[in-house]
């Protein structure tokens, strides 16, 4: 299921939707035949191709050379958007930032639409309006949208092509702010934002990465800032680098009439009592949901029971789809109709299980959260977020150990919180790529930006055993045992539930082929794949040939037989955030039983690293003819800065190190 597509916020969600759907109509672009009719330039394309040629990385694929955006606000509150755009190419792989794409849907209607473009030998081209395609969004089989795609493939879009375009759309009337992407993937020469506001009205800017950049006031309520020389955010290579979009610089404006509110303009309670606007009346739980929630916690006296039984039920019977019909994409829909149908997005679905709850006499909210940790910026308040979850207030005095992912807001109350669009995290938990960000509380006047718990390393555990046979020919044979908690057990859960017998097969020796050449399986089991607050388990027989490595009287021997946990690394300066996805625990304890007349000649050192936020031990002994090693492997911290890569480089080597040692046996 693709839950980076449940966005609330519909322009967050553009952005990714469009690059699926652009793949996928490739092949109808072919058809679109490239001799646009031959007309001039307009003067201010002209005029962003004149201007010096700038020097960038040998791998930049492509600059914006112009990006010039203007939002008017009508005295009706309505709002329009202006704006111009001017691409280089200036690699073969960049030809797709030339395609122009402008979504829109039945709210946010384009008034007009032109583009141009020159071609690396100077012809230039302006579109007619039949070559421009009009689509709707393609294979999302679990959404359901009213946007459209205006799009258009230009000619000589080779490199040291350029493609330019203007549009003007009109903005949805529900819409309060807005939000200027000034940092992406490609560097941009020229950017500007202007606003213009009726003399009744105010705003407020905020901004997320970036220093904060004054406006220049043009008078008469006009105001613009300028961005000149934005750099590219190119995480392709990186390793365990974050979302481009949690780095990446951006400009959110407030606007509104000037008079009495309760809410300053720009603040997350503003947001709040807006949001609570549109889904207060949504939560209302009628009879029939009321006696569903009665029947699941019949007999049940104890909080977490009952929050826990309805919210797998909103978890596991309600179908993850989508239908967003203009606000539709920031509106739940009633929870009447989200039981009645047995399907909904995730605000919908976080929408039940505030209702069912609070049949039950339990008070819950839904949480405004994104799937990108650190998107969420807790000093820019937006609703720049993709994503919707619960968050159930825990009843005063009421403690129990079974309350992990529990946060308390500033009024003092507490909230576990609960994801029941995720199918794979157990009620109780949160999963990994939400912990350690930032969510908005909707609490209508009392809404707050809050911190998402990071969950003890202990909640999330891959541990290994196995005892193994080595013959002199070095052939081992053994039987290995795999339990799987939390988030590490999420993939392989998916894959016992969803995939045919093919994939879980092609999966296993996928992961085996890692450590072993030639291998044979038997006695394949695996348990409790539903049961996601019990420990996956799998176990098998194993037989490899060639495991150990001969050489004249001494045979080599890996004691960590299989599996590996450490970081991916690269040798390369850092400039960006580490992330380190989760907090966990691997564990792995493996005894070899050696082959007749061996005796050991040379044992693999112990480690013992602790930097912190990870640590990392292992141990190899003897014991008798058995050879034995354990190593535990933890993980406190998600988030580094860049300057801590060192730390991550040396436990990195550190692991691989150890896991590529050998202890020696020699004939007696």
């Amino acid at each position: 299921m693709n839950y980076v597509f449940e966005l609330p916020l519909r322009r967050r969600v553009r952005s990714v939707l469009a690059l699926l759907f652009l793949g996928a109509i490739s092949a109808i672009f072919v058809a679109i035949p490239a001799h646009a009719s031959k007309d001039s330039i307009p003067e201010w394309v002209a005029a962003a191709i004149a201007e010096p040629k700038g020097t960038y990385p040998s791998e930049t694929k492509a600059v914006v050379l112009l990006d010039e955006t203007t939002l008017s606000i009508g005295v009706d509150g309505r709002a329009v958007e202006h704006r111009r755009c001017v691409v280089r190419i200036l690699r073969p792989n960049g030809r797709d930032e030339g395609i122009v794409e402008v979504p829109y849907d039945k709210d946010t209607k384009i008034l007009s639409l032109h583009i141009w473009s020159v071609s690396p030998d100077g012809h230039e081209y302006a579109m007619k309006d039949d070559e421009i395609l009009d689509q709707g969004y393609a294979g999302q089989s679990d959404l359901y949208s009213d946007e459209r795609f205006k799009l258009a493939k230009a000619p000589g879009r080779d490199p040291g092509g350029v493609v330019a375009y203007e549009y003007e759309q009109r903005q949805a009337p529900y819409e309060r702010e807005t939000t200027w992407y000034f940092q992406g993937g490609i560097p941009h020469v020229n950017q500007s934002f202007t606003l213009e506001i009726p003399s009744n009205y105010s705003y407020v800017s905020v901004w997320a990465h970036h220093d904060a950049a004054k406006a220049i006031d043009l008078e008469h309520q006009r105001y613009r800032w300028e961005m000149n020389q934005t750099p590219a955010i190119d995480l392709e290579r990186v390793p365990m680098h974050p979302s481009t979009h949690a780095i990446a610089g951006r400009m959110t404006v407030h606007f509104g009439p000037v008079g009495p509110s309760s809410a300053p303009l720009g603040s997350w309670r503003e947001i709040g009592e807006w949001f609570d606007g549109l889904s207060h009346d949504r939560t209302i739980a009628n009879a029939e949901i009321a006696a569903k929630a009665a029947e699941l916690t019949a007999g049940k006296t104890d909080f977490y029971d009952k929050a826990e039984v309805i919210g797998e039920f909103v978890q596991k019977q309600i179908r993850y789809f989508g239908v967003e019909l203009g606000i539709g994409g920031y509106q739940p829909h009633a929870a009447a109709d989200i039981f009645h149908n047995r399907y909904g997005d995730c605000k919908d679905k976080a929408t039940l299980l505030s209702a069912m709850l609070s049949s039950v006499g339990i008070h819950s909210a839904i949480v405004i959260v994104d799937v990108d940790r650190g998107v969420i910026d807790p000093v820019s308040p937006s609703m720049v977020a993709n994503h919707a979850i619960g968050a159930i207030e825990i009843p005063k005095g009421y403690d129990s150990p079974r309350l992990r992912s529990v946060f308390t807001a500033k009024s003092g109350r507490r909230y576990l919180l609960f994801d029941p669009t995720w199918e794979k995290t157990a009620f109780g938990q949160l999963e990994h790529n939400l912990q350690g960000s930032y969510g908005i509380l909707m609490e209508g006047k009392d809404t707050e930006i809050v911190e998402m718990p990071l969950l003890s390393p202990e909640l999330n555990t891959v541990k290994r055993s196995a005892k193994f046979q080595l013959d002199a020919e070095g052939s081992l044979k053994g039987a290995i045992i795999e339990k799987r908690f939390g988030d590490l057990s999420e993939n392989t859960r998916d894959l016992y539930t969803s995939g045919d017998a093919k994939e879980q097969k092609t999966a296993l020796n996928r992961r085996l082929s890692q450590d072993f050449a030639s291998f044979d399986i038997s006695d394949f089991k695996i348990e409790n794949v539903e049961s996601l607050n019990k420990d996956l388990t799998t176990t098998f027989s194993l037989s490899a040939d060639r495991f150990g490595r001969a050489m004249g009287p001494l045979l080599m021997v890996r004691p960590r037989v299989m599996g590996s946990e450490g970081p991916t690394i690269d040798r390369k300066p850092r400039l960006v955030p580490i992330d380190l996805k989760q907090t966990m625990v691997a564990k792995d304890d493996f005894t070899i039983e050696l082959p007749a007349g061996y005796t050991v000649d040379e044992l693999p050192d112990p480690v013992k690293l602790d930097l912190g936020f990870a640590s990392y031990e292992s141990s190899t002994q003897v014991d008798g003819n058995l050879l034995h090693y354990t190593s535990t492997y933890t993980v406190r911290q998600v988030s580094l800065p860049a300057d801590k890569y060192a730390d991550v480089q040396k436990l990195a080597l550190a692991i691989d190190a150890d896991e590529q040692s050998k202890a020696v046996l020699k004939k007696k």
